[in-house]
This record gives structure tokens, C-alpha cells and sequence, in this order.
């Protein structure tokens, strides 16, 4: 399997024919009480904990390659692997994952739109029979100027009219009305796209069609001549954003740590 068989966003109707081709790494980043309970068959588990690295007070970060090489191992992640990932929440926690491959170059993935919501609700088959792990020797490295934005990256292109940030937190947060930092606000000049503002309530959490999608993201000054920066509170609803962005064939970064370092930092420039 090419990592030009399959789309970037997969249906599950796409999906199902699929289960158990040889290189394709089903991924289910679902609570572990729910994957228990019912799962895609042939869908191995993973901790979404497991992919991100706490330094408090910022949480959010990616773990170093080590960590990762041991945790994508486990799981049999190898160069021709085809990742499918999904989970129980609308894809955040799913997307995390696949940026996270992103920025270490492995670029043969999907994400299953609508995650569990839409194989369940769609009547597609499940199982509580446990995945048989096959190990694999994952070497994976950070490769450079790619997904990741740090502090240093946003500060430097402030008033960069060849980027934009995306703020994917709820409009509270981004008016500092609700806080989870030292310090409340947004990045200045950040629009605010709350994460769930790109999935359709009425079609299982799918992503909502991509005109829709660019129409309003291009009414509110995001166009893809720019590079845009996608941030939440930890980059776990923003990658969501990352991947819709990536999707659309916007050049998208996230910023790893997200306000948790940003609002917790004393050198940073505030908006209200």
C-alpha cells in the first residue's frame, strides 16, 4: 500500500473493505475504557498520553524521538505503514497523532472522518476482540522547518502578513474570559475557529464539506497564500484544525504546547 492509495480523509465506507490489508496500521486513540468495550476490528489501541509530554505548566509537547520510536514501535509502525487513525471524540486526539507523524516525516496516513461516531452509527461492524500486537523497529526522526511552530517561530513572524494564527479554543478562552494559564487572552492578531466550528453535527462529526470549510475560513482573512498556525490550550483541539487546514491544501503549522506556554510565559505579548 502506497501512501498515495488512500486519501487523506477516508470514509468509513472506504475503510471497511480495507480491514486487515497487509501495511495498513488501524489506530484507535479512543478512551481505553470504550476501545474494551467496542472497537474496528484489527484496530490497535493507543494512549493519547502516550504521544504528548507534560512540563508543567505546559502540557502539549512532543515527546523526544526515543519516546516516541519505543511508543510507535509497540504499536508496529513501520516505513510503509499506512496509518488510519480515528477516535471517540470528533478527531482531535487522532489528529494529534497523525501531526505528530507529520513532523516526523511519515507521511502514509488518514484520518477516518467521523471516527467512532460514524463506523458505530453507521451500523459498520465492531468488536471487544483484542488486536494481536505485531512489534515493530520504529526509527523515526524530527525532520526540520516542517509542522511543529514554537514560541520563537509565532514571535518571530508577529505581523507577518504571510502567516495567520489560528486560535481553535472556545471564544471565552480567546477573550481571556476563561482561563487555563497564568495569563488569559489570545496570540495577537489570532481569529478565533473554535475546533468544533469544522465538524458536522448532522453528519456524525465528519468534517464539513470542504467549500463550506474554505469559504469561511477565506471570509475571515485566512487564504492560502498564507502559512497558518494553528493553537489551543495544549494543541490537542488545534490539531484538528491542523489537519482540516492540511486538507484544505493550506501550508499549516501547530504550535506544540500552545497557551499553555504562551500564557504562562512573562515575555509574550497579550491580546484581549
Amino acid at each position: 500500500m502506497s501512501d498515495t492509495t488512500l486519501p487523506l480523509l477516508l470514509e468509513p465506507e472506504a475503510l471497511e473493505p480495507l480491514l486487515g490489508t497487509p501495511n495498513l496500521l488501524l489506530v484507535d486513540l479512543s478512551r481505553a475504557d470504550i476501545h474494551v468495550q467496542y472497537h474496528i476490528p484489527g484496530a490497535v489501541h493507543l494512549e493519547y498520553n502516550q504521544i504528548v509530554r507534560m512540563a508543567p505548566p505546559v502540557g502539549g509537547l512532543l515527546p523526544d524521538e526515543a519516546q516516541l520510536n519505543a511508543v510507535l514501535s509497540a504499536i508496529g509502525l513501520t516505513p510503509d505503514s499506512h496509518v488510519v487513525a480515528y477516535d471517540d471524540e470528533g478527531g482531535g486526539k487522532a489528529c494529534r497523532l497523525l501531526w505528530t507523524l507529520e513532523a516526523l516525516g511519515h507521511t502514509r496516513y488518514s484520518l477516518l472522518d467521523g471516527g467512532l461516531h460514524a463506523w458505530a452509527n453507521e451500523g459498520h461492524e465492531l468488536t471487544r476482540e483484542p488486536t494481536q500486537l505485531i512489534p515493530s523497529r520504529c526509527t523515526v526522526q524530527f525532520i526540520t522547518g516542517g509542522v511543529v511552530a514554537d514560541t520563537a517561530y509565532i514571535m518571530n513572524h508577529l505581523g507577518d502578513t504571510s502567516h495567520a494564527l489560528l486560535d481553535a479554543r472556545t471564544a471565552l478562552e480567546y477573550r481571556g474570559l476563561q482561563r487555563y494559564a497564568v495569563r488569559g487572552g489570545h496570540i495577537p492578531g489570532a481569529i478565533n475557529f473554535e475546533w468544533t466550528e469544522a465538524m458536522d453535527q448532522e453528519r456524525n462529526l465528519r468534517l464539513k464539506p470542504a467549500a463550506v470549510l474554505r469559504r469561511q475560513l477565506e471570509g475571515m482573512g485566512i487564504t492560502k497564500d498564507k502559512t497558518v498556525v494553528a493553537y489551543c490550550q495544549t494543541h490537542h483541539r488545534s490539531a484538528h484544525t491542523w489537519f482540516m487546514l492540511k486538507w484544505l491544501g493550506y501550508q499549516a503549522k501547530g504550535y506544540e504546547g500552545s497557551w499553555s506556554d504562551w500564557g504562562n510565559r512573562e515575555d509574550t505579548p497579550v491580546e484581549n
